[in-house]
């Protein structure tokens, strides 16, 4: 089979799975991805869901299948750790599905709610939501996780676009970081972290025309995944 018909097959088949699947939680929906996908729809569900279809592929591909067993588990500890988290003041949270075609959970939080205009520094709210964000990861050592900053595309005074756009950038480079810093300081392990990175203001996720839009693609999101021992861990409680 030709590669463009390959994917195109397999973009088919991903929507299929998913279209009746909305009022499904995380853990019917790992049954269904790990049972019935495999690697492949997996790695292709992976690379074109995401926020607003803009997100990368979250996850290096583990190879394999996982079994329907296996994806229903780690569903359920997605489910609960989604919940906590979507009782944390400022956080925002949505499934989503991994390079594996697994449940993942993606946590947004509005920079504004983070960070002051321009600054790094976490605020002293910012570092009261994050410790209750840090004791679900203590909780979840097996949790993997990329941390993505983004800015609007507000330029810098004195600056060209080029320089304002590599100043977001870096801007959003360190929130992210000052994020990962935090979060390790209260007990996630450094090892959880696989990606952070600074995406500057290329992934816009609203109309940077408003001032509404602006706000909205101010934001660093924190992914959450099975990682490769998570996965090992479900496939050995599967065959139990």
């Amino acid at each position: 089979m030709k590669r463009n018909n390959l994917f195109a097959t397999l973009f088919l088949s991903a929507a299929i799975i998913l279209s009746g699947c909305s009022s499904l939680n995380n853990t019917a929906k790992g049954g269904l991805l790990g049972g019935g996908g495999g690697a492949a729809i997996g790695a292709a569900l992976g690379a074109l869901i995401g926020k607003d279809g803009k997100s990368t592929a979250i996850g290096a591909a583990i190879g394999g299948a996982v079994g329907a067993s296996a994806g229903a588990i780690i569903g359920k500890q997605m489910d609960k750790a989604k919940a906590e988290a979507a009782a944390i003041e400022g956080a925002n949270t949505q499934s989503i599905t991994d390079a594996n075609g697994l449940p993942a959970v993606l946590v947004t939080f509005d920079s504004g709610i983070l960070f002051a205009t321009g600054s790094s520094t976490l605020s002293a709210s910012a570092q009261s939501s994050l410790t209750k964000f840090a004791k679900i990861l203590v909780e979840n050592p097996t949790l993997a996780l990329s941390v993505l900053g983004h800015t609007d595309n507000t330029g810098f005074a004195n600056s060209t676009p080029a320089q304002s756009a590599q100043k977001n950038q870096e801007l959003s480079q360190k929130r992210a970081q000052s994020v990962v810093n935090f979060l390790t300081s209260k007990g996630a392990l450094a090892s959880q972290f696989k990606e952070v990175a600074g995406k500057g203001q290329d992934m816009p996720i609203a109309d940077n025309s408003t001032a509404a839009g602006k706000a909205q693609n101010r934001r660093v999101e924190i992914y959450m995944y099975a990682s490769e021992q998570m996965v090992k861990d479900a496939e050995s409680q599967a065959n139990k």
